[in-house]
């Protein structure tokens, strides 16, 4: 029940059991209890059946429902706790939670006795614990702490009497033992008094068989779920080994474990099937004995159903049901209001369950059906209220206007609230209404009209009468024409991508508003969703026509108008065939390769409502851009074929198909590709292009060639054999270059002439065989390096980064090797040879301008004859110096004057620094605007006269000229087109730009550029 309903107690937090331990600090015992209802519930506390007066005892406080006990007691507070919670619905009862104390007291004996034994004798040292309560664990200390016992097949402290057993003792054992009890609970400890054991010298102790000593009981009861320890341990001489079995031949459970010596085996977990007789077997030399007990299994009570709360009508029957599981079964008993409740009068019980046939008003409260057997009991609560009231339609009128169609069928619900239920009656208008075969009074009070027709149509009252009073309710029927569709969808035949119309009209009463929806293959048309292909058309509310566009292949199917208004809906239906391109063709297989063939079939996929008329085959391999067409026979595969013949294929391909169909429509999906299959091996029928070589090394010759593609090598074991002979004569030298890579094979002998010319020629062969050669190509062998040096190296400066160098070749009677041209090498004084420029000549080339130089700088230069074998012994170095910069100072000072057809310039004279090349003269560089082109004019002087038409726009820079080369530039000085006789300017501005009068003055300041 929620918080706003009135309802009985309902336990949210019950007890628990405790033991409290006697020397808590806290001194203070809590027990829980909370519980809701509404109005909220007075609580209660039960000790051993008989209520606490929490008032008498100043003790006792309640925080909340909780019982809080101070300075609890063991002899008044030991006991069975139930919380008892009440309102004006009833009483319950919580379960018991059971308040115990623990405590552990001294060992009142201060002295024990000494232990004579035998060495080989068994011993046993008894621990005698001191009174307590709560669990104990035991332990024993041997002389002096922290010195303990240490457990081992030899010896055994038991956990349930706390005795100390040592199968056979030994010379080591004589000494001071201590038994060390621990309250588990509490946390104490306490030490027994020492018992000191000596042995005795009158001889050792001859072997004996086993003697059990410690052995469980011939009954032990074990809760389900809990943990059970076995122990077991025995005397004798040897020292025995202990083992552990199942009576019936069952397997010990593998979850048991065996500590230390075997003399404790525990069963977590403990379940029905670990029930059963299990025996120890204690074995030496001398023989064996076995102790043996019963593990039943018993488990506290715990449900399987529960109780519910019950509303019911006075006088009718109510049955509750609890079941709980348990062993033993669990047996049952009831409370009422927190007290027993016995079966007299109507209250029937019988094990679990409880009926009142006919229940009264006096019958209301709170029930508890109670489950115990002997080793727990719990309790489950359910509230019975009574409902006693005459018949209320408050919260439940008839519905006010009810419509229905003529020749329908219409139900008006009478569901008034009653307790108990009433009789009913209805009258049409002020007249009682009679039942016939078209009108009935269901049982449940609606008024039933099947055919109705418009004279049903009127005000319907539905009176309810119990003994506890009369009472109705009123409300009209109105009868309506239906609806009917006028034109219906019908089933059409259409193509992938066209659109069509289905048309759905209706006539119906305009009164009543209509609405249309479309269901396609049994699933409703989403509008917005399916908007590019679906859309209601029609625009009148009597029309509600679908129109399907850019129809696919998906759009196949039944098509459902559906019609609905307050009072009747109606369907009608139509199917759609979608004509389109073939499906995909299926199971495309390889049913057999050769070399250059593949036998292909496969099964015809949907032809979409249009015959297929042919097939086409598509092939792919590791070497293919993407699908390729490939030949067949037949050529042409028409749709009633389906198998087919590729042919044209590459020997040793690894080759996957796969299948098109087409029809009058247009081409389909491809099939899913086959398996993947490689033809069969056949001769190399390709031969290695561009076949060429020369260079390399002395007495070497090298052929080249490009390498077959390996989809061109039609087997395995694909290679080249490469042949070649001197020009001119007839036998043919061959190798074998076995890697299919392979693209070049050198030959050396020391006797091969330099540059002598070879006919070579490349063949190709592999598993199958050889195939042909590549035409023959001439090839020379390897030439040797130039031996003579050039001669009369001459050097001369050009400019600051310009340099000159000739040469004369050597004389030809005095060199070998072949000269292609010749390397010269130009090094700073201050660098290595080996970080020389390089420039290369080609031919009989025998001068050079070595460029990109640093000004004022002492360079050397050596020259090198070279050809394909390499470079031959460098000149004498030649020593050559740079000329000076030239001058980084631009002209300035830039002045112009035009006059006809006439520019006249002026500038300053540039004057270089001492690092720099004197100035010769200058450069004036000019252009149209328009133009890339430039012109120059050289002078010696700082003016000069430009004859230039004045209908353009000029671009001009001027810079001074050096011997190490060009200046700096001016920036560059526009002048614009002049339509007057005569102007002047001044400065560098491109920018500047201006219409000058008769006389007028151009002034634009000059800021110098660095370089051009």
């Amino acid at each position: 029940a929620d918080d706003n309903t009135l309802h009985g107690p309902v336990f949210l937090q019950e007890p628990n059991s405790l033991i409290f331990p006697l020397d808590s600090e806290e001194k203070k015992v809590k027990l829980n209890c909370e519980v809701k209802g509404n109005p909220r519930p007075t609580i209660g506390w039960k000790l051993n059946g008989s209520s606490i007066d929490v008032g008498m005892d100043f003790r006792y406080s309640l925080v909340e429902g909780n019982l809080l006990i101070n300075n609890p007691n063991k002899s008044q507070d030991t006991g069975t706790y139930q919380c008892v919670a009440t309102n004006p619905f009833g009483t319950i009862v919580s379960r018991e939670a059971k308040l115990q104390f623990a405590y552990l007291e001294n060992f009142k004996t201060r002295t024990r006795s000494t232990v004579s034994v035998r060495q080989g004798q068994g011993m046993v040292l008894l621990c005698g614990p001191p009174p307590h309560a709560g669990e104990l664990t035991y332990a024993w200390i041997f002389n002096e702490y922290p010195t303990f016992v240490h457990q081992d097949n030899r010896r055994f402290v038991s956990q349930e009497t706390g005795n100390l057993y040592i199968a056979k003792v030994e010379a080591s054992d004589a000494g001071n033992y201590t038994c060390v009890v621990t309250n588990t609970v509490t946390n104490s400890r306490v030490l027994g008094p020492p018992t000191p054991l000596i042995l005795r010298n009158d001889g050792v102790m001859g072997e004996y068989e086993p003697k059990i000593e410690v052995q469980f009981p011939e009954t032990v009861p074990s809760a389900k779920g809990t943990t059970v320890k076995l122990e077991c341990f025995a005397l004798g001489n040897p020292v025995p080994t202990i083992s552990w079995r199942r009576a019936d031949g069952k397997q010990i459970p593998r979850k048991a474990r065996r500590h230390r010596s075997s003399g404790l085996l525990e069963i977590p977990n403990f379940q029905q099937e670990d029930a059963g007789l299990y025996e120890c077997v204690a074995e030496n030399v001398r023989g064996k004995n076995v102790a043996r007990g019963q593990l039943t299994f018993y488990a506290q009570p715990s449900w399987i159903q529960r109780l519910s709360d019950v509303h019911a009508a006075i006088e009718e029957r109510v049955a509750w049901e609890c079941r709980a599981s348990g062993r033993p079964k669990p047996s049952y008993r009831w409370l009422k209001d927190g007290e027993p409740l016995l079966a007299q009068g109507r209250v029937q019980l019988e094990q679990g369950s409880l009926t009142i046939p006919n229940v009264s008003l006096a019958d209301a409260g709170m029930y508890q059906c109670v489950a115990e057997n002997r080793h727990g009991v719990i309790f489950a609560s359910a509230e019975l209220s009574v409902i006693a009231i005459g018949p209320d339609f408050s919260k439940t009128l008839l519905k006010k206007l009810t419509l229905v169609k003529v020749g329908g069928e219409v139900i008006i619900e009478c569901k008034p609230k009653a307790s108990p239920r009433p009789t009913y009656s209805w009258k049409k208008g002020k007249d009682i209404l009679r039942e016939n075969e078209r009108i009935t009074v269901l049982d449940d009070g609606s008024l039933r009209i099947v055919n109705v027709t418009k004279s049903d149509a009127g005000s319907y009252t539905c009176v309810a009468t119990n003994h506890f009073g009369t009472a109705s309710s009123t409300g009209s029927l109105v009868v309506k024409d239906p609806t009917r569709v006028m034109v219906s969808p019908f089933s059409m035949d259409v193509t992938v991508g066209e659109s069509i119309v289905l048309p759905c009209q209706v006539s119906h009463d305009h009164s009543l508003d209509i609405v249309f929806t479309w269901s396609f293959n049994g699933h409703l048309i989403d509008f917005e969703k399916d908007g590019d292909h679906f859309e209601r058309v029609g625009g009148q509310d009597s029309a509600g026509d679908l129109m399907i566009r850019s129809i696919q292949l998906k759009h196949a199917g039944k098509y459902v108008c559906m019609v609905q208004t307050s009072v009747d809906k109606l369907s009608a239906a139509a199917d759609l065939i979608v004509r389109g391109p073939p499906g995909p063709p299926e199971a495309v297989t390889i049913d057999e390769v050769t070399d250059t063939t593949a036998q292909l079939s496969w099964r015809p996929g949907a032809d979409n409502h249009s015959p297929i008329t042919m097939y086409v085959v598509q092939a792919r391999t590791p070497f293919s851009v993407g699908w390729q067409a490939v030949s067949t026979v037949p050529e042409i595969i028409d749709g009633r074929t389906f198998t087919a013949t590729v042919v044209g294929l590459n020997p040793w391909v690894e080759y996957e198909f796969r299948v098109v169909a087409a029809n009058l429509i247009g081409i389909g999906e491809p099939s899913r590709p086959s398996e993947k299959r490689r033809t069969e091996e056949a001769l190399p029928e390709v031969t290695p292009a561009n076949v060429s070589g020369g260079g390399g090394s002395k007495s070497e010759l090298v052929i080249t060639w490009e390498t077959v593609p390996e989809e061109l090598q039609n087997g395995g074991g694909f290679g080249y054999v490469v042949a070649f002979r001197p020009f001119g004569t007839v036998s043919w030298m061959q190798t074998v270059v076995a890697s299919p890579d392979a693209a070049r094979y050198v030959f050396r002998n020391e006797s091969l002439p330099p540059f002598s010319p070879y006919e070579v020629k490349v063949g190709v062969y592999n598993n199958k065989g050889e195939g042909s050669f590549s035409p023959v190509t001439v090839v020379y062998s390897a030439e040797e390096e130039p031996t003579r040096a050039p001669t009369t190296v001459l050097a001369r400066s050009l400019s600051a980064s310009d340099v000159e160098v000739s040469w004369a070749p050597p004389w030809e009677n005095q060199h070998k090797g072949r000269i292609q041209g010749y390397e010269v090498r130009c090094w700073r004084h201050d660098e290595k040879e080996e970080n020389a420029k390089r420039i290369r000549t080609v031919g009989n080339q025998t001068s050079t301008r070595v460029s990109n130089l640093r000004g004022n700088a002492l360079y050397h230069l050596a020259v090198r004859a070279y050809n394909t074998a390499g470079t031959g012994p460098p000149s004498a170095a030649v020593n050559v110096t740079t000329k000076k910069p030239p001058p980084s100072q631009p002209p300035g000072n830039i002045m112009w004057n035009s006059s006809d057809s006439k520019i006249i310039l002026n500038w300053d004279q540039v004057k270089a620094l001492d690092n720099e090349s004197e100035v010769r003269g200058y450069k004036v560089l000019y252009r149209w605007n328009r133009q890339s082109s430039t012109s120059v004019i050289e002078t010696n002087k700082t003016s000069v006269e430009l004859s230039l038409p004045l209908d353009e726009d000029y671009i001009i820079e001027i810079r001074p000229v050096s011997d190490g080369g060009d200046g700096s530039s001016s920036e560059q000085i526009r002048i614009p087109k002049i339509s007057n006789a005569y102007a002047r300017g001044s400065g560098s501005s491109t920018s500047s730009a201006c219409t000058l009068s008769a006389i007028s003055t151009i002034m634009i300041s000059l800021t110098a550029r660095s370089s051009l």
